[in-house]
């Protein structure tokens, strides 16, 4: 069986997306914009508000990441004309403010998302796919395939029947294999998507968190195939 058309519904997760980033902080930039142009994403940067403005009169983007606060103003004046302009494009707003009434404000004013600094890049990339799935109509990110049921956003993880606590990583890494059935990842792909940069990450590590994903899936129907000299891919066996 194919595993890409059980999958069904998760194409809109694999295609290319057009981002921009609206973040003073050029090391939080930094890291956000490397990690996703390794999914193979177009990110603009802009660290100021006039910067943003200017982007988003000449371009069209899939999702926009806001900050509030910065040099040249409050951001929620960026997401206020934004909407007053009649443009749909999702805004997730990035924010160091935790007070409940901040949240909401931002979501009044038009913000489809929000989340709160300092975050894991895990958590950023699948509030992305929840918001895009929201505008293309698809709410859902609950996977049922192969004997698994599978729920990223959730944190939710069953084999046969039988519910299973995945640490962060083993978590991520069943998301990235599951997004992409049939794709080989090669080990340091794995390495680039697992940990950050300032990691000292081996091949041995990539192999042991491989070994207990694929422990996971025996009662299933998927596998986890090593092509030897080039990865690691998820098949299916039904």
């Amino acid at each position: 069986m194919n595993l890409t058309s059980t999958c069904h519904g998760r194409e809109d997760f694999l295609r290319l997306m057009k981002f921009l980033l609206v973040e003073d902080n050029l090391d939080l930039a930094n890291a956000i914009t490397s990690r996703m142009r390794l999914d193979g994403h177009v990110v603009d940067h802009a660290a100021k508000l006039d910067d943003a403005t200017a982007y988003a009169e000449v371009e069209e983007y899939d999702l926009i990441l806001l900050d509030i606060m910065l040099p040249d103003g409050d951001g929620r004046e960026f997401l206020a004309r934004h909407r007053a302009s009649d443009l749909d494009t999702p805004v997730i707003v990035l924010t160091a403010r935790s007070q409940v009434s901040d949240r909401i404000g931002s979501l009044d004013m038009g913000a489809d998302d929000y989340v709160t600094k300092p975050f894991d890049h895990a958590e950023l990339e699948a509030r992305c796919r929840a918001v895009l799935r929201r505008k293309s109509g698809n709410a859902k990110s609950r996977i049922e395939v192969g004997g698994i049921v599978f729920d990223p956003v959730a944190g939710h993880f069953s084999v046969g029947g039988r519910d299973i606590s995945l640490r962060n990583r083993e978590l991520r890494l069943m998301e990235l294999f599951i997004n992409a059935p049939g794709q080989v990842f090669s080990k340091q792909k794995l390495a680039d998507r697992l940990f950050t940069y300032d990691d000292n990450v081996s091949d041995n590590a990539i192999e042991v968190y491989v070994g207990r994903l694929r422990k996971h899936l025996e009662a299933s129907d998927l596998k986890i195939t090593t092509l030897r000299g080039l990865g690691y891919r998820l098949d299916h066996d039904g």
